[in-house]
Formats: structure tokens, C-alpha cells, sequence
């Protein structure tokens, strides 16, 4: 897995999400959830391509089911797009990459 992605559990989530001084993505996955591992490579590709613009963070959902709860996230992959703190954006199953790109860049011009 690519070092760009951070992997965090909830009790860095204040620190590394709603803190971040740049946007956030967000994957809530799983390691059983087939469409998890399917967008992994373009998240992990993503996380090159925005470097130093957008911080990269995976949570898995089955050891972090509080903070699933607390985002209301009922399926999975759900991608969340938070900007200074706030949720800005989401995408629920797996998507193309070009769908993340509009994403991050529509969250890039806000901040």
C-alpha cells in the first residue's frame, strides 16, 4: 500500500481530518468489501497525483464502526471530501477516477 495513504483509526481522526490544514479524502472500506479493493490502486495513484494538495486517509469501517456511525455511512466504499473540518462532498461505491478528479479539484478551489 502506497505511504501517501494514511491509515488512521478514529482517535486521529480529529488531528488528521478535521484539523488537516489542506482538504481531506476520506475512504471508509473494508478488507472483505470487493469494490474497497477495486478503487485502492486509483486511490493510492490519486494520492501521487495531489501530493502537497490534498491529504489521503483510509478508515476501516469494521474497527472504527463509531465513526462509520457517526457519517451515517451505509455502504461501502463511501469516499468523503472534507474541507477545513467540514464534509464538503461524497461518493458512495466504486467510481471512476476521473469522478474523484472533479471532486478533489472542486475541493482544492474552495480552500
Amino acid at each position: 500500500m502506497d505511504q501517501k495513504v494514511l491509515h488512521i483509526n478514529g482517535d486521529r481522526f480529529q488531528e488528521e481530518v478535521v484539523r488537516s490544514s489542506h482538504p481531506v479524502l476520506v475512504d471508509f472500506y473494508a478488507d472483505w468489501c470487493g469494490p474497497c479493493k477495486a478503487i485502492a490502486p486509483v486511490i493510492d495513484k490519486l494520492s501521487e497525483e495531489y501530493e502537497g494538495k490534498v491529504k489521503f486517509v483510509k478508515i476501516d469501517t469494521d474497527a472504527n464502526q463509531d465513526l462509520a456511525l457517526q457519517f451515517g455511512i451505509m455502504s461501502i466504499p463511501t469516499v468523503m471530501f472534507f474541507a477545513k473540518g467540514k464534509v464538503e462532498d461524497m461518493v458512495v461505491g466504486a467510481v471512476p477516477s476521473a469522478v474523484f478528479k472533479s471532486k478533489l479539484d472542486s475541493l482544492i478551489k474552495k480552500v
